[in-house]
């Protein structure tokens, strides 16, 4: 004789529900993790960048030594592991006159382990590589590339270019320290008009194994102020007055009248002139940690004023685009300076011009970041 067992209905949502929670446990992480992790270190690796930047530059307003540290490679692996484990007992009492009983029980036990090990390569900028991404020159053809893609050729002249045709920019360095030449500014305000109304052009052309730059005006089909441009761009230069093209060459002074020589600035010559003009306490100049700023001359104008404001103080600001602490001060670029900021964001891409054509090195350092 067989009696029927009246099972708890919440049994089998018993039994059921750590199979439900182990099937969530076998779920990838890898594809969740993907928009994460990538906006996360995009931002950690942009919020570094500016921060070393913005330090070396301050480094160098009190002479010491900047060291470059660059991010050579992310690799952020995932592991999870979980096991769970159901044990469950069932027990019925067959003898005859007891009362009936049902005996029930279920154990369950659940372990699982979550690692995030990302491991991060520095490689120091040293060597050759430091040679060509610091104090090299940055090449002409990749100034005026800039200035193709649409900068502004007046900013990129001005923060890159110490000479044009033997005219001289202005320099904030200490022992180098001048003012530009009367036609400088001249120049750079002709060139900027010339770049807005389309009149000045760019190419590369192949002459035999090398490669050469070439800069052309247009002379057709231009209004009178931008022809009015043009002559006073050839005349100050030095500029054949009928050539459409001419070769652009590095250097001080041209070898002839269709040449246009540009004396570019290395990377490390272009941080000196910007930490140059950085506010510093007045006690770091008193004990002669720093020097103080040269005064601008009464006939200054705009463009003698610093290209990135870069400020001081004794308290961390509220509202900052990049903060650092050296010396027991903190230094920033104000949020609201947009100027500022887009110059200062710009270096990024002439660090990345002044070392083209360098071989990545071997990576020195790697710290795995727990």
């Amino acid at each position: 004789m067989s009696t029927p067992m009246n099972l708890n209905p919440r049994l089998p949502l018993t039994l059921g529900l750590p199979l439900l929670v182990l099937l969530s446990a076998c779920a990838t992480v890898g594809a969740g993790s993907v928009n994460r992790d990538r906006l996360d270190y995009a931002e950690a690796l942009t919020r570094s960048w500016k921060e070393q930047m913005l330090l070396n530059i301050v480094k160098l307003r009190y002479a010491d030594t900047p060291v470059f540290l660059e991010v050579s490679s992310v690799i952020s692996s995932y592991q999870l592991q979980s096991q769970l484990s159901l044990l469950g007992t069932l027990s019925y009492n067959l003898t005859p006159n007891l009362p009936d009983s049902l005996g029930r029980g279920v154990t369950m036990g659940a372990t699982g382990t979550y690692t995030d090990r990302p491991t991060i390569t520095y490689t120091p900028l040293q060597g050759d590589k430091f040679t060509r991404q610091l104090l090299r020159p940055i090449v002409p053809a990749a100034v005026l590339q800039l200035v193709q893609a649409g900068y502004p050729v007046d900013l990129i002249f001005q923060l890159a270019v110490r000479a044009i045709n033997g005219i001289y920019n202005r320099s904030n360095r200490p022992m180098w320290s001048r003012d530009a030449d009367p036609e400088f500014y001249q120049v750079l305000d002709a060139l900027r008009r010339l770049q807005l109304s389309e009149a000045i052009g760019f190419r590369l052309e192949k002459r035999g194994p090398e490669e050469a730059s070439l800069i052309t005006f247009r002379g057709n089909k231009v209004t009178p102020a931008v022809e009015q441009d043009i002559r006073f761009v050839r005349t100050v230069l030095g500029l054949n007055p009928a050539a459409r093209e001419l070769n652009l060459t590095f250097g001080t002074v041209p070898r002839n009248d269709q040449e246009l020589a540009l004396l570019t600035r290395s990377m490390l010559e272009i941080l000196l002139e910007l930490g140059a003009r950085i506010e510093v306490p007045a006690t770091d100049v008193q004990d002669g940690s720093t020097f103080p700023v040269p005064p601008l001359r009464p006939e200054s104008g705009p463009r003698d004023q610093p290209l990135v404001n870069i400020h001081a103080g004794a308290e961390p600001p509220v509202n900052a685009f990049a903060t650092v602490r050296y010396n027991g001060h903190w230094f920033w670029i104000d949020n609201r300076d947009f100027r500022s900021k887009g110059i200062f964001s710009f270096l990024l891409l002439l660090t990345s011009l002044a070392e083209t054509g360098v071989a990545p090195q071997t990576p020195v350092i790697t710290v795995p970041a727990s």
